[in-house]
C-alpha cells in the first residue's frame, strides 16, 4: 500500500469527520444473529423496507428457530418489500441453518473471542455471506468489533475520490480500504470511518450529479476537480457566487 493513499485516506476521515461529528452513534444494538438477517435483508434494499420487513419477521416468529422451521412463503410475504424476496427467504432459512449446524445454536456470541479476520471468515464460509454482511455482524451488532463494513456510498465515495481503483468492486474493496486505516483502530474509530463516507454518498457524493461544487472533499477528489473543470464559467459562478 502507498503511504500517500494512506495519508489521504486519513486525511478524508478527519475531514468529514468534522463535517458529519464524529464519533457517531450506533444505530441500533441487535444481537449478532438477528444483525445477520438484517444485513441480508437489507442488500440493495433502502432502509425503510429492510427495516420494516424485519420488524415483521420478528412480530411473527417468537425466535430465529422458528424463522428456520417457517414455509419459506410465508417468509417471502413477510419481507416482500425488499428486493429479491423470493431469493432472500430462501437464503436467510439457508444462512440461519448453517449458522446453526456449525455453531450448535443460533448463538454467534463466541465470535467475540477470534480475532477479526478469523471472526469474518468463520461468517464467509457460509454461502451467502460476503464481505460486506460478515463486516456488518461485527460492526453494527452488540460485538462492536473493529471491522470495516463497505456499502455502495461508501464505494463510490472512495473511487471518486481514488482511494481505490474505478474497476475495484465492493467486495475487494473492503481489505484494501481497511488497510489504509491504522491498524489499532478500535471499533469505535472504523465505524466512524464507515458512516461518514456513507453519510458522504447519500448527502453529497450522489450517484447522478454530485454536488461537487460543496464538497467538503473537492480538494482531495480528482472526480470532483475534474468534473468542476468541465463546467462552463457560467455554471461555476453560479456555484459560488
Amino acid at each position: 500500500m502507498h503511504q500517500d493513499l494512506a495519508e489521504k485516506a486519513l486525511a478524508i476521515h478527519r475531514r468529514l469527520c468534522g463535517v458529519y461529528h464524529c464519533p457517531i452513534p450506533y444505530f441500533h444494538d441487535l444481537d449478532p444473529v438477528s444483525e445477520l438477517i438484517s444485513s441480508l435483508l437489507s442488500h440493495r434494499t433502502r432502509n425503510a423496507e429492510s427495516g420494516r420487513a424485519f420488524k415483521a419477521l420478528r412480530a411473527r416468529f417468537n425466535d430465529w428457530d422458528s424463522l428456520i422451521a417457517a414455509p419459506t412463503e410465508e417468509v417471502q410475504a413477510l419481507i416482500s418489500g425488499v428486493t429479491w424476496p423470493e431469493l432472500k427467504a430462501p437464503r436467510i432459512q439457508a444462512v440461519l441453518r448453517a449458522v446453526q449446524e456449525r455453531a450448535g445454536s443460533l448463538d454467534l456470541g463466541f465470535l467475540r473471542d477470534l480475532p477479526v479476520p478469523e471472526a469474518r471468515a468463520w461468517l464467509e464460509a457460509i454461502p451467502g455471506i460476503g464481505p460486506k454482511t460478515s463486516a456488518a455482524v461485527l460492526s453494527f451488532s452488540t460485538l462492536r468489533m473493529p471491522a470495516l463494513p463497505v456499502d455502495s456510498h461508501h464505494h463510490r465515495v472512495a473511487q471518486r475520490t481514488g482511494l481505490i481503483g474505478p474497476k475495484v468492486d465492493v467486495g475487494p474493496a473492503h481489505a484494501i480500504l481497511r488497510a489504509q486505516l491504522p491498524a489499532d483502530w478500535d471499533a469505535q474509530a472504523l465505524y466512524d470511518n464507515h458512516e461518514v463516507l456513507m453519510l458522504h454518498g447519500q448527502r453529497c457524493c450522489f450517484h447522478r450529479n454530485p454536488a461537487c461544487g460543496r464538497c467538503a472533499l473537492l480538494d482531495l477528489c480528482p472526480t470532483g476537480q475534474a468534473r468542476e473543470g468541465a463546467r462552463a464559467p457560467w455554471e461555476t459562478a453560479a456555484l459560488h457566487p
